[in-house]
């Protein structure tokens, strides 16, 4: 996984070739900004599907890396995670991605969403990678 896997994320609103979107039919009339629902893709090619984020700040959702330093390939891989709901729409969110179906590793973004001067919705995002190791004398190369 590289370090800008969900830095810089968009959310569709238009469907230029070879892109998932989010319809605009989602949240019809809702002037809230930072809704994280929907399709969000970063300048590598990964995506995030959020599929709900319930009155609590909390969703689940999946994630399709394209980067990957695992020998299998890769999987969509779920996500389950929590947003700060908040007046102004400048809201902060985290979520861990379990990505069991093709490595033995756990990652944890933190981020927050921003509207562009464009008016879309970009989200910002740090994370951390945790790999399985076989002992603890080898901890210490087990998180990027």
């Amino acid at each position: 996984m590289n370090a800008r896997a969900l830095s810089g994320l968009q959310k569709h609103t238009a469907v230029p070739p070879s892109t998932l979107l989010c319809q605009e039919a989602e949240h019809p009339g809702e002037e809230k900004p930072c809704n994280l629902t929907g399709w969000w893709e970063n300048d590598l090619g990964s995506k995030m599907q959020v599929f709900s984020v319930d009155n609590n700040g909390t969703f689940s959702g999946e994630y399709h890396t394209a980067v990957s330093s695992a020998k299998k390939p890769i999987q969509p891989s779920p996500l389950i995670g929590s947003q700060h709901l908040d007046e102004d729409g400048q809201c902060t969110f985290g979520f861990t991605v379990n990505w069991k179906k093709f490595s033995d590793s756990t990652a944890v973004f933190v981020g927050e969403c921003f509207k562009g001067d464009d008016g879309k919705e970009v989200l910002h995002t740090s994370w951390l990678l945790r790999e399985k190791v076989d002992s603890e004398p080898d901890d210490w190369k087990a998180t990027r």
